[in-house]
């Protein structure tokens, strides 16, 4: 306990805790499971781009 006394004796307040910052950009997952509409989308959008293609390999 070293270091407390020197900044008692100096007149400096105790050492601050430093608090553990969460990140601020929540990975892709987190992102997904927060927003409900977009898997939707993202669904409805695999779905159309399958239908499009399949179309497209019939009609050659």
């Amino acid at each position: 306990m070293g270091e407390a006394k020197r900044r008692k004796e100096k007149g400096l307040p105790p050492k601050a805790i430093k608090k553990v910052k969460k990140d601020d950009k929540p990975n892709v997952f987190e992102k997904l499971r927060r927003n409900q509409i977009l898997p939707i989308i993202l669904a409805l959008g695999f779905v159309v781009f399958l239908i499009v293609d399949l179309v497209r390999y019939y009609n050659q």
